[in-house]
């Protein structure tokens, strides 16, 4: 089991703004309701969503969002 995600440590890094077409935070990948729940969940869906971060980036990337330093 990923550790990371057993501990609940956040994928978070301070890049709070959501695509408006997936829902999906540019910074870390996760959907709004995920962030909120995130130390809440079991360690095995934080490890699920973890696990599906990388293809949702590729999809923030492809779709021409970067990720942004906050102003």
């Amino acid at each position: 089991m990923n550790t990371k995600a057993a501990r609940g440590t956040s994928p978070c890094i301070d890049i709070c703004r959501f695509d408006p077409r997936t829902g999906w935070c540019i910074g870390c990948g996760r959907t709004l309701e995920e962030a909120r729940q995130w130390r809440r969940l079991q360690p095995f869906h934080r490890h699920r969503i973890e696990r599906e971060l990388p293809r949702r980036m590729r999809g923030l990337a492809a779709n021409g969002h970067t990720k942004e330093l906050p102003d």
